[in-house]
């Protein structure tokens, strides 16, 4: 049986070190080929006309002047007459055409008559929803009522976190191609690779393998680009219409902020109590939207993280909108729990006159992983010394003079993590050559360089020479991205199919060494007897005694075993602490610090690692600081469905962000768990915190607009300096 463990930490020569991005060159340079640059011989150029009205019934569609128009060769009705329409921005018609510009003057052309219905697009009062709001969610554990009355101190609070989109930078869309034979050519921006093809082929009613899915780089999904969408299927059928040329179809900037998904929003109505400095009773009352589908929550995790409390009861409604409906956005659920139960918990704190990080210190006995205990004491030590807490923190309100005031706030995250399934080929050539094959993709993440590193561990060959292929549907299967699943699953994978290569290369040459298969490692490029380094062959050597016939070994990870395997596992923890400074006479706030303290367990790149911290960071920032997607009831519309008024944080705006990978040796040796969600869990509440700290009353809506700053501090009567 072969021995697939990853070498101690003091014994590996590649992982855990910091290498840059193997494509990083190819990006920078714009020499890297996303599907949105993609445009093949004869493409053709679709849009979508969609619905101008949050709720209405189609009475009457023309399409006939739209068909006539010149350079157009197929215009498809989608929902037609006597169709209910539940969102703006909902599909009506799609049109193909030799120029964009065309496409759009036959959308124009279409003529559509409509029965305008009633609409909701706000959830802000859960009293208007009517039938509109469905319960969700409701637990009760202990007796929350005695339990109130068993506290010293007990404090209320109402806390909001709106819908955010997920704004990635590539729009949602395709190039496709409907051949001859049904065959189809299809070249997404997805974080699915291996199974999105499917997905199209059930739309269309094709057989699977008739789908080849390509994609090597993509811009940006953020758990919005896992099916392959009415958009895929449409832009398939125009291509079949226009005689089998290829067609691309990407939504435009407003689309792309309407109906491409969105992370829900939360609305909170919080009761908690404390005995004798001790978490004790929690309840609370929330409300969310995800849409025309509603907004579920995971009652479950409420109180978020410190949940093993006496008393609980938490309710949950979901509330449906007239709105594009939600899809996965970087840990869903855990940033909107995390905001509303840390902001929460530190109004508690300063009812309590306790400082945040002995409060949470104390209680640590409430974290409901257990195991995760000490890390997370671990975590509040070292953030409290990256941001100087003991220096800077005080009780809220900054006494200072003058109208500057700066505040300092925590808040915590978990996630899971485990590796999905995933298969990988490994090749060792005559030549030398380390080629390496599986059907993932790589959505920015490094998971190319994670996989050539792994590789590189295993043969000893420099990870910069080992050839990574991805982004295809005819390579062995492998998971989508998400849930922070990617690296886990890939690194296992590619870990066994390498280990079994190398063993078939060490049966070909342990005899020229006068050895046995098993007395053989696999060293900067060279394969060498274990504890007789001068007993070796170049790697070059060694693989040249192959002739002309390759190695090509299977490696496979599948999730539900993977734990027992040693290789990976899940669960983590990591803590946010913020920095901030607000102008009490303008409401601006200010990021001076953001401190990011993660563990994923093994962490194969430090470099990459921190990266995905770094960008958690700043998508934190834009939703604690400025970004909201704004309704306007009378109309049913998106009122920023652009670049210019959907905010996002600028390069003035960030601050500075540290980042510690939690790299320990009690966390590694739990295996590689994925990261790329828990980093972008708590750094809405640390931020909220931060504020109230400042400032000396709770903003209780983010993001924390001037205005809103403004409004919290004149209802308290605290706004002069």
């Amino acid at each position: 049986m072969p021995d697939y463990s990853w070498p101690a930490m003091d014994k590996r020569r590649v992982m855990g070190k910091r290498f840059s991005r193997l494509d990083g060159i190819a990006k920078s340079s714009g020499a890297a080929k996303y599907p949105s640059d993609y445009n093949p011989k004869d493409l053709l150029h679709a849009v979508i006309l969609s619905s101008p009205h949050a709720h209405a019934k189609i009475t009457r569609i023309d399409v006939s002047d739209a068909k006539s128009t010149p350079g157009v060769t197929a215009v498809r009705v989608i929902n037609g007459e006597g169709k209910e329409l539940n969102w703006v921005g909902q599909e009506i018609a799609s049109i193909a055409a030799t120029t964009e510009v065309a496409a759009r003057d036959a959308a124009r052309k279409i003529k559509v008559d409509y029965e305008i219905l009633p609409h909701l697009v706000h959830e802000h009062d859960l009293g208007k929803a009517g039938a509109r709001a469905r319960p969700s969610g409701e637990q009760t554990t202990g007796e929350p009522e005695k339990g109130f009355q068993e506290c010293d101190v007990v404090v209320e609070g109402q806390y909001a976190i709106p819908v955010i989109t997920h704004c990635c930078l590539e729009p949602h869309g395709q190039v496709v191609q409907w051949k001859a034979d049904d065959m189809i050519e299809y070249w997404p921006s997805t974080q699915n690779v291996s199974a999105v093809g499917g997905d199209l082929a059930k739309a269309l009613s094709v057989p699977v393998s008739n789908v080849h899915v390509q994609m090597e780089y993509m811009g940006g999904g953020f758990g919005s680009k896992f099916p392959s969408d009415l958009w895929g299927a449409e832009c398939a059928q125009l291509s079949k219409e226009s005689g089998g040329r290829p067609v691309k179809l990407f939504l435009d900037r407003a689309q792309e902020l309407t109906i491409a998904g969105n992370r829900p929003s939360v609305f909170s109505k919080v009761k908690l109590g404390g005995k004798d400095g001790k978490f004790h009773t929690w309840q609370s009352e929330t409300w969310a939207t995800g849409g025309f589908t509603g907004g579920g929550m995971n009652a479950d995790l409420f109180p978020y993280v410190f949940r093993d409390i006496p008393h609980r009861k938490v309710n949950h409604t979901a509330v449906s909108l007239n709105t594009g409906s939600a899809r996965a956005w970087r840990a869903p659920n855990h940033p909107q729990q995390a905001y509303v139960t840390f902001s929460a918990l530190e109004d508690l704190c300063a009812a309590m006159k306790t400082d945040p990080l002995d409060f949470f210190t104390n209680n640590i006995k409430t974290v409901r992983a257990a195991n995760m205990r000490d890390t997370y004491l671990r975590q509040i030590q070292k953030g409290a010394e990256l941001i100087e807490w003991k220096k800077r923190w005080h009780q809220r309100g900054d006494t200072t003079k003058g109208p500057i005031k700066r505040g300092l706030g925590i808040g915590f995250a978990t996630w899971g993590g485990l590796g999905h399934d995933s298969k990988c080929r490994t090749t060792i050539h005559p030549d030398g050559t380390v080629e390496v094959e599986l059907g993932t993709q790589d959505l920015g993440t490094a998971t190319r360089t994670m996989i050539a590193m792994v590789v590189s561990e295993t043969t000893g060959v420099p990870h910069t020479q080992i050839k990574v292929k991805l982004g295809d549907s005819r390579l062995p299967f492998s998971g989508a991205s998400g849930g922070s699943t990617t690296i886990g699953g890939v690194s296992v994978s590619s870990r066994k199919s390498s280990v079994n290569a190398l063993e078939k290369l060490f049966e070909k040459v342990a005899p020229l060494l006068g050895t046995t298969p098993d007395q053989l490692e696999a060293v900067d490029g060279q394969i060498r007897v274990k504890g007789e380094p001068t007993k070796n062959m170049t790697w070059k050597a060694a693989c040249q005694k192959l002739g002309i016939q390759p190695i090509s070994e299977m490696g496979e990870n599948i999730g539900r075993n993977a734990p027992k395997e040693g290789l990976i596992s899940q669960g983590v923890a990591g803590i946010q602490m913020a920095d901030v400074s607000v102008d009490i006479e303008t409401g601006v706030v200010k990021m001076n610090r953001l401190v990011v303290v993660q563990d994923c367990g093994l962490v194969v790149n430090p470099k990459t690692a921190e990266s995905q911290a770094y960008g958690a960071g700043i998508m934190t920032i834009c939703a604690a600081i400025c970004e909201e997607r704004v309704m306007d009831q009378q109309t049913g519309l998106v009122l920023n469905p652009d670049m210019e008024f959907y905010k996002l944080a600028g390069a003035g705006d960030i601050g500075e962000i540290i980042v510690h990978m939690d790299i320990h040796p009690d966390n590694d040796k739990r295996g590689i768990i994925g990261l790329g969600e828990p980093v972008a869990v708590g750094g809405i509440a640390a931020i909220g915190n931060a504020v109230a700290n400042a400032i000396g009353v709770r903003v209780p809506m983010v993001p924390m607009t001037p205005a809103r700053v403004l409004a919290a501090l004149s209802k308290s009567g605290r706004r002069m300096a």
